[in-house]
């Protein structure tokens, strides 16, 4: 009978024991199971070397009408305004807090790794090649490349062909996409600072055609529409133009890239999002087709300023 008792028992203990690890074997299963807490914008920020820093600087284009221009002291342009939209997402809203920085176009990469500004907003392609030596958020745009010529001359230059005549000159930016992509076509193109440079010799009589993205020369045509008339070549490539950030800094880079990807998640829900406003006030009423903002790439989850918890 004892014995008979303490089999029994040790039975009921071993069942228990048994019952025990499995019940805190599934509470484990269930803890590893739990999603961890997302970091907070405030936590990416203090990981970047903006932290603390009083004033943001973004290097923008002084030339680019529509894109990024000068005009009575005044930066303008649709870079400008997506600029000023990630500088008062980042808490730098206000002239006090946010210096634009004109860049040219060979010096936007320099610029960068020189810490001479924080940010570049400024026609920037997204490449490969770029890739190695920058950081980009984005897109926050794509373009084509296109070719503007001389009014007089707008029944002559209509192919790549013609462009590799020689009785054209034909000028770009140096250091752009542009330049790499004309040299392929084996267009000889002039290579000069800024596409400004080409508009004003163009204009002078020293450039009959000059090639860059739609946006920046939809620019010029706004400024001068009665001298110049845009070609649509097939070049075939599309631009993505993405906002430069130091690529030693890849909290920065998330947290622009995560700020764009806010505009357009307003934008697709039918709100009125800073990029649309942007666009609309300086672009849109010149390009030959509705853009929409297209969706940035490799965007963190993070718990923004304003939200009380993750979003599922």
């Amino acid at each position: 009978m004892n014995n008979s008792f303490h089999s029994r028992l040790r039975a009921v203990a071993t069942t228990l024991a048994v019952a025990l690890t499995l019940t805190l074997a599934a509470a484990a299963g269930c803890d590893s199971r739990k999603e961890p807490e997302l970091p907070s914008v405030q936590e990416k920020l203090r990981e970047t070397h903006i932290y603390g820093q009083s004033k943001l600087r973004i290097g923008v284009a002084t030339n680019e009408p529509l894109m990024g221009d000068l005009r009575n002291g005044q930066h303008v342009g649709f870079d400008v305004e997506i600029g000023r939209y990630v500088a008062a997402s980042l808490g730098y809203e206000g002239d006090q807090r946010l210096e634009f920085v004109s860049v040219a176009t060979e010096d936007r990469i320099p610029s960068l790794q020189g810490g001479m500004v924080d940010l570049v907003v400024s026609s920037f392609s997204i490449t490969e090649e770029r890739k190695k030596l920058v950081s980009f958020a984005g897109p926050y745009f794509v373009t084509t490349q296109e070719v503007m010529v001389t009014s007089r001359l707008k029944d002559k230059i209509r192919t790549i062909e013609d462009l590799r005549d020689p009785a054209y000159k034909v000028c770009t930016s140096g250091g752009s996409t542009t330049e790499a992509e004309l040299e392929k076509r084996q267009v000889k193109a002039l290579v000069v600072k800024d596409v400004g440079d080409c508009v004003a010799g163009m204009r002078e009589g020293r450039y009959d055609a000059v090639s860059s993205d739609e946006t920046i020369l939809a620019g010029f045509l706004a400024s001068f529409p009665k001298e110049f008339e845009i070609v649509d070549m097939p070049f075939g490539t599309s631009e993505l133009l993405g906002i430069g950030v130091p690529i030693g800094d890849p909290a920065l880079r998330d947290l622009v890239a995560f700020f764009l990807q806010k505009s357009y998640e307003q934008g697709r829900n039918g709100q009125a999002s800073p990029w649309q406003t942007a666009y609309n006030r300086t672009l849109g009423p010149w390009l030959r087709a509705e853009k929409r903002q297209p969706q940035p790439l490799d965007v963190p989850k993070l718990v923004d300023f304003d939200d009380k918890a993750p979003s599922k």
